[in-house]
Parts: C-alpha cells; sequence; structure tokens
C-alpha cells in the first residue's frame, strides 16, 4: 500500500498493526503457504500464532478480551496476510466477520460475556452458515427450518461452503422460523460444535482457498432453545445483510492482498527475467500490463480502505462495500491471470506461486455476494440517490 494512503486512512496505532501483520506473514505465513495449498492443510499453527498476536478479535472491544480497534484495523490484518496467502487471510477474516460479529452486533449482555471472550482470543473459532444447495444468491429462499415447539427450536436443513466449520467451536447460521401453520421469517441461531442434531459434511475439494477448512453443516432434528437466538426472531434477513456489508470490505482487503501479492511477484520476474537482450519489464509489452496493475491496485487500495473508514465514521457503507469488494475481487482476478502471463510458462508452475493466487483469486468474484450481486445493490443505490436529488 502507498504509504501516502496511510497518512489519510491511518493512525499511528494502525501503521504499527501494519508493519506487525506484514512481518508475520512474511517470516511464518509465506513460507508455508505452499506446503499447505498442496497438501490441503489447515493451518492449525498460524491461527495459534495469530491468537498469540490478537489477531483473532481487532475489532472486538477490549472489555471483551479483543484488541479493540476498528474496521480500518481489521481491514489492514486481513490485506497484509492475503499478500502472502489467501487461505490464512479468510481462515482469520471469516472467523471475525462471519463467526464473531453477529454475536456483537445482535447479542444479548449474557450472550456477548459467554462467547465473545473466547472467540476474540482465539481459544474458539466462529463459522458462520448462510448458503443452502437452494439458496445462494438469493438467500431470502432459506429452506432450514425451525419448527417452534414451546421452548423449544427444532432445526432440520442443511448449509453449504461454510468457512471453518469443521474447526469452529460456534456456529452461527440462518433459519426459518415455523410456528404452527406460520411462517415467521428466517431468524439467526447459534449453536456450538458437538451439539447433538450437528452433522459435518467432509471438507470440500476445492481450486483454491485449499487450505481453508469449506464444508457442509447438517441440522439434523438440532434443538436449540430462545437463548441461541440472536437479535431479534424474524429479523434475520435485515441481520444478516448488515454482517454481510462488514463482509464485504473485508473480502475487499482480501482480495487487494491476493491482487498485491501476484502483482509483486510479476513485477519482480520482470526485472529479473531477460529475454531478447534486456530485462522484460523494459518491453512494453510487459510494461504496460504492469502500470495497468499498478494503477488497479492503487483504485482498489482506495475503494476498500475509504468504505473501512466510512464505516468506522458510523456511515451507512452498503453501497461503498459492494464497490470496494466488486471492484477488488475483479482485479485480483485480473492480476493473477496477468501475472501469471508475464512469467510465461514458468507461472504455469506451482514452484513460481502465482498459479496459487490464480486459483485462490477466483472464488473472490464468488463468496459474500457474487460480482452480479455487487452490481444490483449498487445500481439500486445509485436510482435512489437519483430520486432523491
Amino acid at each position: 500500500m502507498n504509504d501516502n494512503l496511510g497518512k489519510i486512512y491511518f493512525t499511528e496505532e494502525h501503521t504499527l498493526l501494519r508493519e506487525m501483520v506484514r512481518d508475520f506473514a512474511r517470516n511464518e505465513v509465506a513460507p508455508v503457504a505452499e506446503q499447505q495449498d498442496r497438501e490441503g492443510k489447515f493451518p492449525d499453527a498460524l491461527v495459534k500464532q495469530m491468537a498469540e498476536l490478537g489477531l483473532m478479535g481487532v475489532p472486538i472491544p477490549a472489555k471483551y478480551g479483543g484488541a479493540g480497534m476498528d474496521t480500518v484495523a481489521f481491514t489492514i490484518a486481513v490485506h497484509e496476510l492475503a499478500v502472502a496467502d489467501a487461505s490464512t487471510a479468510i481462515t482469520m477474516g471469516a472467523h471475525t466477520s462471519l463467526g464473531t460479529m453477529p454475536i456483537l452486533m445482535f447479542g444479548t449482555d449474557e450472550q456477548k460475556k459467554k462467547y465473545l471472550p473466547s472467540l476474540a482470543s482465539g481459544e474458539m473459532l466462529g463459522a458462520f452458515g448462510l448458503t443452502e444447495p437452494g439458496a445462494g444468491s438469493d438467500a431470502g429462499a432459506t429452506a432450514t427450518r425451525a419448527v417452534k415447539h414451546k421452548d423449544k427450536y427444532v432445526i432440520n436443513g442443511q448449509k453449504i461452503f461454510c468457512t471453518n466449520a469443521g474447526k469452529a467451536g460456534l456456529i452461527t447460521f440462518t433459519a426459518r422460523i415455523i410456528d404452527g401453520d406460520e411462517d415467521l421469517g428466517i431468524c439467526v441461531f447459534m449453536a456450538e460444535a458437538g451439539t447433538p442434531g450437528i452433522r459435518l459434511g467432509p471438507p470440500e475439494k476445492k481450486m483454491g482457498w485449499r487450505a481453508s477448512d469449506t464444508r457442509s453443516v447438517y441440522f439434523e432434528d438440532l434443538e436449540l432453545s430462545q437463548g441461541q437466538i440472536l437479535g431479534i426472531p424474524g429479523k434475520g434477513f435485515r441481520q444478516f445483510l448488515t454482517v454481510l456489508t462488514g463482509g464485504r470490505i473485508s473480502l475487499g482487503a482480501l482480495s487487494l492482498g491476493t491482487a498485491q501479492g501476484a502483482y509483486q511477484m510479476a513485477l519482480n520476474y520482470a526485472n529479473e527475467r531477460e529475454a531478447f537482450g534486456q530485462k522484460i519489464g523494459k518491453l512494453q509489452g510487459i510494461a504496460f500490463k504492469l502500470a495497468d496493475l499498478a494503477t488497479g491496485l492503487q483504485a482498489a487500495t482506495h475503494l476498500v480502505y475509504h468504505a473501512a473508514w466510512l464505516k468506522d465514521q458510523g456511515e451507512d457503507v452498503l453501497k461503498e462495500a459492494a464497490m470496494a469488494k466488486l471492484y477488488a475481487s475483479e482485479l485480483a482476478m485480473r492480476t493473477t491471470i496477468e501475472a501469471i502471463q508475464i512469467h510465461g510458462g514458468y507461472g504455469y508452475i506451482r514452484e513460481y506461486h502465482v498459479e496459487r493466487f490464480f486459483r485462490d483469486a477466483k472464488v473472490l468474484e464468488i463468496g459474500e455476494g457474487t460480482s452480479e450481486i455487487q452490481r444490483i445493490v449498487i445500481s439500486r443505490h445509485l436510482l435512489e440517490e437519483a430520486q432523491g436529488t
């Protein structure tokens, strides 16, 4: 990230955090990233180290055991980790933005005191279940049912593509409350791992993010109490839309880091590789690619950090978060493609790592709302703003 941008968005505390995470990413994450990807091995050791550094609860208030920092700080942490490895970044990012923040945002005092300290310290990982086999972009089509029986809810259904689910100590998820013949709407529940009625599917075999734990979660006559509902029953749809807004900034940061990591490798290679009697970076075909990628990175950095900064000011950032996620994720895809092209045949070989970044990039255009969904969100806001003028 350009240091001049840091002067706009960063405090001294932010700068110190960036240097700490950057050193950790370079010295601890990067050296093991390729092996973890190749083996599909979850980064247990890195998660423990991140917990010791306070990175598992960056935006969680100190009174709950977190670092008590803001959205910009959390964005920095995800961004810098992703420069080295997307799998490690999404493990921490999803744990925080999807697994932990719903409790901070919508939980009762009792729920917060019970779960936030363990989540913020990294003692417990968090996961969030939203997507279903028949409810992806159309999350309002949630089919998981929570049938009310007196003071209990009996839940049946399936969630897919749940990040961290196999390692999580707590899973939050959406379900449709059914009371007799009445559909009361979507609600957010939370359940501890190992609760009877929760069954985990095997880890998904993915193209990218191979060291991240992703799997289905099945609810089979799972019984939960009223105290395991987050927020207001029937208002879960609005709640998870609010959670996803923050999650889009997080995924924008992850996209930014993925793009930056691939760009740096391409730039380094262009300064080392010789062809036609000169460094290939001096050839116009390569030089122009690098110029375009650097320009895109600058723009994406502004979009992502501006959205994070606005959120910290208490602004409604639904449009800005969608813009940041859309632009940064599509930039990550373009950058990794061009990074491979700049490497030539070597880019297709694991030894040079850019192929890993390419495989990790594609899901960024899908997760937390596809590019198409982001464009819907943005265009709706543009039309509403135009009507208000």
